[in-house]
C-alpha cells in the first residue's frame, strides 16, 4: 500500500472536520487547546477516523466491486486483508493513546477517555460492518461523530457538562441528514428528501445562538448559507451532484463546530475552525471526501 492509496482509503481530506470536532469537545468541557493533552487527543481521534474509513472499504469491497470499481480494493491496488489489518491496528493505537491521555498527565481523568474511545471504536466497526442494509445507519454514523465530542470532553472532565451532549445531539442530527444522502451516492440522486429535515435542527439552534452577539451571528449566517448551498446540488440532480453535496456537507461540519465555539465565547477557536473549513475544501480537490 503506497501513500496515495492510503490517503484515498482514509479520506484524509475530511480530517480537519475531526480536528474541529475534537476542539469543540474540549471547549465544551471547559478545557483549553494549549493543554498538553490536546495534541494526543487529535492524533488518537484522527486514527480512529482513518481506521473507520479503511474498515468501511474493507467491509464494502463486494458492493464497491459492483458500484464503485474505482475504489482501491476493487482496483487491486491493495488487498482487503491489508486494509483490515491496518484499520484495526489504527483503532487499537487510537484507544491506547486515549489511555495515555487519561493516565499520563497529572490532570488526567483516568479510564474515562479510553472507555469513551472503546465505545467509539465499537460504534465505528458496527457501522462499517452493517450500514448498507441498516435503515438506522445514519443514526449510527451520527453517534460516531457525537462520540468524538464526548471522548474529547471526558479527557478534561470527569462529568462533562450537559452542553457537550446537547451539542453532540445536534451534530448527530446534522450527520443523519448527511449520511442519508451519502447512502444513495451510487444512485447519483436522492430518492426521498424528508430525512434531510434533520439538518434543520442544528440550523434552528444556530439562529437562536446568533441572538447572543454579532460575531456568533456572522458564523451562524455562514453555516446557514453553506448548508443551503450544499443542498442545492441535491435538487439539481445532475451527474456528480450527490457526491458534491456530500463533500460540501462534510466540510460544513467545521462550520458547525465554529458556531459551537463562537457561542461558547471562544472567537479565536471559531476562526481556527473557519480556517480548517477552508483547508477541508482545498484537500477535497485532491482526495475524494467519499
Amino acid at each position: 500500500m503506497n501513500w496515495r492509496v492510503a490517503f484515498r482509503l482514509g479520506r484524509v481530506s475530511n480530517l480537519p472536520t475531526v480536528w474541529t470536532n475534537t476542539l469543540a469537545g474540549v471547549v465544551l468541557a471547559g478545557g483549553t487547546i494549549g493543554d498538553a493533552r490536546v495534541p494526543w487527543l487529535l492524533v488518537a481521534l484522527s486514527l480512529c477516523y482513518i481506521a473507520g474509513m479503511f474498515l468501511n472499504d474493507a467491509f464494502d469491497r463486494e458492493f464497491d466491486a459492483r458500484h464503485r470499481p474505482e475504489r482501491p480494493i476493487p482496483l487491486g491496488e491493495v488487498t482487503a486483508a491489508t486494509v483490515y489489518g491496518a484499520g484495526f491496528a489504527m483503532l487499537a493505537t487510537g484507544v491506547a493513546l486515549l489511555t495515555w491521555v487519561g493516565y499520563g498527565f497529572a490532570e488526567g481523568t483516568g479510564w474515562r477517555p479510553a472507555a469513551a474511545g472503546l465505545v467509539l471504536g465499537a460504534t465505528i466497526v458496527f457501522y462499517d460492518w452493517h450500514h448498507k442494509q441498516n435503515v438506522l445507519s445514519p443514526i449510527v454514523m451520527g453517534l460516531c461523530r457525537m462520540l468524538v465530542y464526548v471522548t474529547a470532553a471526558y479527557a478534561f472532565a470527569v462529568a462533562p457538562p450537559k452542553g457537550v451532549f446537547l451539542m453532540g445531539l445536534l451534530l448527530l442530527c446534522y450527520l443523519i441528514g448527511l449520511t442519508y444522502a451519502a447512502k444513495q451516492e451510487h444512485l447519483n440522486h436522492v430518492v426521498n428528501m424528508w430525512p434531510l429535515a434533520f439538518l434543520a435542527l442544528p440550523m434552528f439552534w444556530g439562529l437562536q445562538a446568533a441572538l447572543n452577539d454579532p460575531f456568533t451571528a456572522c458564523i451562524g449566517l455562514v453555516f446557514l448559507v453553506w448548508v443551503i448551498y450544499s443542498l442545492s446540488f441535491l435538487r439539481r440532480r445532475r451527474p456528480g451532484d450527490v457526491p458534491r453535496a456530500i463533500g460540501c456537507l462534510l466540510a460544513g461540519i467545521c462550520l458547525w463546530d465554529s458556531l459551537v465555539m463562537a457561542a461558547a465565547g471562544r472567537p479565536s477557536l471559531a476562526l481556527l475552525a473557519l480556517a480548517l473549513f477552508g483547508l477541508t475544501l482545498l484537500l477535497q480537490r485532491y482526495v475524494s471526501p467519499t
